[in-house]
């Protein structure tokens, strides 16, 4: 099967006519290549010679090496050709103007993962607000949703729940490349700046990574394998709590644990209901820093046996609901700061809701509140359906 060719292999074999001779920037990371693990930087230059006038980095920086949240990088130079680098997690999260002022069209080469708390999302859309006040354009260069276009989980957020990880009602996973999401987030939430989203060739709304023939580079530190990816949007759940997610470990969110977790207890409450598409190996960790740095965490390891099959926000909520149930003394959700909100609690900043915590202190079943969300899910699904640029197909 041929591989897909991404957004910026497209505008690399055939760049628009209108941007000869328009100084460009680059907001991007490590993730941002071509299949023969060519940065879009280089390209840009080579193809694009002496336009190329600054760079912009998300969260994690400008190589991908800070490790947790709420860690800033500061503006730099790239080491080689000594461009500018802004930072768009620093001090500020917003593009200043001044920073727009060495450019006039913005390319956008980045890996996003399908989820709605990965913050790649959010720094596009203040973007594409500050490309519509300043009157710039902003040129996305798709790449594929690494666990497909097809699959939505989740609760639409509640815009009182809105942060730097959300700031738009839709569904912790929602199917759309960064390409669809930034033509749904600029008509839908009418920002309207001048947007060109250059799409892959040979994608198609049911492959995962794996299908692409695409190299992976982790878009950040704890997503290293594709794998990562596709649990992610129910581990980043833990993120919320005292258990740990397994940063500090090799294998982070993949696995989900505590010193105080005996794997018997989870799998006896649980009973026969197990998570299609899914293994829950029970394990033991010690992660070598964040939390219970250095001490023995119990849990599982989740495997993904067919992740066509697999609700990653479903399962960890279930896990959630089990050890909530059996260490009512010893669970407890993570206090603020989280992502520069001081005062909501972080769970309700990831799930977009106080909601879904209150319902599982109240011990609700997750099925029940699964169901509540189903008509939004399906309304969420019709618009965003407007947006697609692929089918089943590749087209």
């Amino acid at each position: 099967m041929a591989r897909v060719t991404s957004g910026l292999e497209q505008l690399i074999a055939d760049p628009p006519a209108w941007l000869k001779g328009l100084r460009t920037a680059l907001l991007c990371n490590p993730a941002s290549i071509d299949g023969n693990f060519r940065h879009a930087g280089a390209l840009i230059r080579q193809e694009l010679p002496g336009q190329l006038t600054a760079l912009f980095s998300p969260q994690h920086g400008y190589f991908a090496e800070k490790q947790d949240n709420m860690v800033e990088s500061t503006d730099s130079r790239e080491p080689e050709t000594k461009l500018p680098i802004y930072s768009l997690y620093s001090q500020t999260r917003i593009p200043k103007p001044e920073m727009f002022d060495h450019f006039d069209t913005l390319f956008v080469d980045l890996q996003d993962v399908g989820t709605r708390v990965y913050t790649f999302s959010t720094t596009l859309s203040y973007c594409l607000e500050a490309a519509k006040k300043l009157d710039k354009r902003v040129l996305v260069l798709d790449r594929p949703n690494p666990v497909n276009g097809i699959q939505v989980e989740g609760n639409l957020l509640e815009t009182q729940f809105a942060s730097f990880v959300g700031r738009y009602p839709i569904p912790m996973r929602h199917g759309l490349t960064l390409g669809e999401l930034a033509l749904y987030i600029n008509e839908i939430h009418d920002i309207r700046c001048r947007l060109t989203v250059i799409p892959m060739k040979g994608w198609r709304r049911e492959m995962f990574f794996a299908d692409t023939g695409l190299p992976w580079v982790p878009p950040s530190p704890n997503l290293p394998t594709p794998q990562s990816a596709v649990v992610y949007p129910g581990q980043v759940l833990l993120e919320g709590t005292n258990l740990s997610e397994g940063r500090g470990t090799t294998t982070p969110f993949e696995l989900i644990g505590a010193p105080f977790i005996k794997p018997a207890d989870i799998l006896s409450f649980l009973g026969s209901d197990r998570f299609p598409g899914g293994i829950l190996r029970p394990v033991a960790f010690e992660p070598m820093y964040h939390k219970w740095r250095n001490e023995t965490c119990r849990g599982f390891h989740l495997h993904i046996t067919h992740p066509a099959s697999y609700n990653a926000y479903e399962t960890t909520l279930k896990l959630l609901e089990a050890i909530i149930y059996q260490y009512p003394e010893s669970f407890q959700w993570r206090q603020p700061p989280y992502e520069y909100e001081w005062e909501k609690l972080p769970i309700d900043l990831i799930t977009g809701t106080d909601k879904i915590r209150q319902q599982l202190e109240r011990r609700e079943p997750v099925e029940n509140m699964a169901a509540r969300w189903k008509e939004d899910l399906k309304s969420f699904q019709t618009a965003a359906k407007a947006f697609h640029l692929y089918d089943k197909t590749g087209k």
